[in-house]
């Protein structure tokens, strides 16, 4: 919602928001566009007389300002549907979507397009260090979107990405999450099919051959010229060397080498796809190879937040047993042999309701200490994490989290904090901590 802003700003509108725990990245850069940002949904804020309320799929029946906006009968409509009338109508709409990936995709798909000399529009559901902002309007044709299988609001439960209208649509994995809203990964499924039969046979399906439940996904039908990544009958990454470069081909023929530093597999499949989109678009496949030499990744993506007393601080968003496990895999392989300690907070509301609680274990195998913060959760974090004995330590109270961190850590450590929201400035007391 803060990238929608940003772009009804740059149109011409003048645009007001208002939030409840409005946290950095996204409220620094609201504020650097001169956005006011009100805290809380009070139904004074009527006052404002705004020409159409767009509203977020947070706010639900019963939210003060938004029963306010119903009995005055005021014109409301969501982030999506809007972006669709004002923004993407004219565009050639390139999506990311993805139950991981999607925004370091979506960055890595515009910083691409940028150096093809393309001038790409984007909303990008975080801040690409590429860039200064998550969210671009521009003058060129071609536009980047982050595409959430997340529901539309409370009055439309399609997921986003149906009203974004892609002609180039990237479909990078599909796993079970979101459970609040669906029931089984059937319906995940259906939802992405839904995407699949709005692409134009003019567009383009990228899509990971490796993903059993995207294949189910085509097998329902496709109109579009589909293109497979991760596979010998699409686009194929080669192994990685130490510095993160690895050699790039389509159909089994060589289309040069990625030379960066980032580091995982999944980047690897990310950049893949990031590439076939752009190649879609036009960009030469050499050039959108070399393009991503100067990718810089996104903030709260193995972010390092701070080094102090030899510890060095990361910060990631990563909040699925998969995000998890492969961003902590990720970091051993850039650490090495150095102690990596895994700091958790279960915060999404997947995680929340415990429903994939029993995955968690297994997905910090890599780290040699555990650290999780189980505050308002439904389910009880030592009970799940027992398994681990000493190597984790679970808490309710944040201050003794940092406290058990603190009294850990040692010069040469890896301290990885993953969480989806700003984890109570977790990284700027741990640093104090350990400056201390």
């Amino acid at each position: 919602m803060g990238g929608v802003a940003a772009l009804a700003k740059a149109a011409g509108f003048r645009v007001t928001g208002c939030d409840a725990n409005v946290y950095p990245p996204m409220s620094d850069q609201l504020r650097a566009l001169g956005i006011e940002l009100i805290e809380g949904y009070s139904a004074d804020q009527l006052s404002l007389q705004p020409d159409v309320w767009v509203v977020g799929n947070v706010v639900t029946r019963g939210n003060p300002l938004m029963e306010a906006i119903l009995d005055r009968g005021d014109a409301y409509t969501s982030g999506p549907q809007w972006l669709c009338e004002h923004i993407l109508c004219s565009k050639w709409v390139l999506a990311v979507a993805g139950t991981h990936g999607k925004t370091t995709t979506s960055a890595m798909l515009a910083w691409i397009l940028e150096k093809a000399g393309l001038n790409p529009g984007f909303l990008i559901g975080g801040v690409p260090r590429n860039f200064p902002v998550s969210a671009r309007l521009t003058a060129s044709t071609h536009f980047v979107i982050e595409a959430d299988e997340y529901d539309t609001a409370f009055f439309d439960k399609r997921s986003k990405f149906v009203h974004y209208r892609p002609k180039t649509a990237i479909l990078n994995n599909l796993e079970f999450d979101h459970a609040d809203i669906f029931g089984d990964i059937a319906d995940i499924e259906r939802q992405f099919h839904h995407l699949v039969r709005i692409v134009p046979g003019n567009g383009r399906l990228v899509v990971n051959g490796m993903e059993a439940a995207l294949g189910r996904v085509i097998q329902k039908g496709a109109w579009t010229p589909v293109e497979f990544f991760g596979t010998p009958e699409g686009w194929e990454s080669g192994p990685a060397d130490a510095d993160g470069s690895f050699e790039v081909s389509n159909r089994g023929r060589s289309m040069g080498r990625v030379r960066w530093a980032l580091q995982g597999e999944h980047n690897r499949h990310n950049a893949l796809a990031a590439i076939a989109a752009s190649v879609h678009a036009g960009v030469d496949a050499g050039a959108a190879v070399a393009g991503l030499a100067g990718f810089e990744s996104v903030k709260r993506r193995m972010e390092l937040r701070g080094t102090v007393r030899g510890v060095a601080v990361y910060d990631d968003f990563a909040h699925h047993p998969t995000a998890i496990r492969t961003t902590l895999e990720g970091l051993r392989r850039k650490a090495g042999p150095a102690r990596i300690l895994a700091v958790l907070e279960p915060r999404s509301n997947t995680m929340k309701l415990g429903v994939m609680k029993a995955a968690l274990p297994a997905s910090v195998a890599a780290a040699d200490k555990v650290f999780v913060y189980g505050a308002n959760l439904g389910w009880d974090p030592a009970e799940v994490f027992a398994s681990l004995g000493s190597k984790a330590v679970c808490s309710t109270d944040l201050g003794a989290l940092v406290e058990a961190i603190a009294r850990e850590a040692r010069a040469g450590d890896q301290v990885l904090v993953m969480s989806n929201g700003g984890f109570g400035g977790i990284h700027e007391k741990l640093l104090a901590r350990l400056a201390a």
